[in-house]
């Protein structure tokens, strides 16, 4: 880390629309960083929708680089529209060796401040519960989704099977149909082996009826 007086803050400012203005938050992060003593360079987002943030995008680009210090915010939902996409956003800068703080909300990541790793160790144990949280989540999705008999990943490829099952017949390889086909050999051998044989009636199932004699 450098010091104090080397140090370059990145801010950053973001408004969702063109009415809003972002005079208010250059104001006070520029106060700030006046204050620390520190260097600036502007990251100001206009008017950004949807999931398009480029300013947001070169800001994390040039923090991997190392090209500023700190990253100074006026509040957290400026910087970040989710609790994840903000735990993920700021573990990756302190994993990068950028401190990040969030001037009206006193918030602080400084690793050489003790509350400053503390919140670091809450932020990450608040990630790692979200991710287990998704994951239970997915997991019971997919679970109910084939209880209910629905089909889960990929979609099963569509392809003539009956022309597979007659070249495998005739003697071609896997190889060969393969590229005959355009389908995968792993593809082919799972679908060939699930398909019936050909000439051969699919085995009947549930109880079959057994005809009695009556006796004379």
């Amino acid at each position: 880390m450098r010091t104090s007086k080397a140090m370059t803050a990145a801010i950053y400012a973001r408004v969702s629309t063109e009415d809003q203005k972002y005079e208010m938050q250059l104001h006070e992060l520029k106060a700030y960083a006046a204050r620390m003593g520190w260097q600036i360079v502007e990251y100001v987002e206009k008017a950004s929708s949807g999931k398009l943030r480029p300013v947001f995008e070169r800001l994390l680009s040039d923090a991997r680089l190392r090209k500023f210090d700190v990253v100074l915010v006026w509040k957290i939902d400026r910087f970040a529209r989710s609790t994840k996409q903000f735990l993920d956003s700021v573990l990756a800068l302190d994993n990068y060796g950028i401190r990040f703080i969030a001037v009206t909300q006193n918030i602080d990541t400084d690793q050489q401040n003790p509350m400053g790793k503390f919140l670091m160790h809450i932020l990450a144990a608040v990630a790692e519960l979200e991710r287990s949280i998704i994951v239970d989540r997915v997991r019971a999705g997919v679970a109910e989704a084939k209880r209910q008999g629905k089909h889960c990943g990929r979609p099963a490829r569509v392809f003539p099977r009956d022309q597979a099952a007659k070249l495998r017949a005739a003697g071609w390889s896997w190889r060969a149909m393969e590229r005959k086909l355009g389908i995968p050999q792993a593809t082919l051998r799972l679908a060939l082996k699930n398909s019936p044989k050909p000439g051969r009636k699919p085995a009947k199932t549930g109880v079959q009826k057994v005809s009695r004699k009556r006796p004379r």
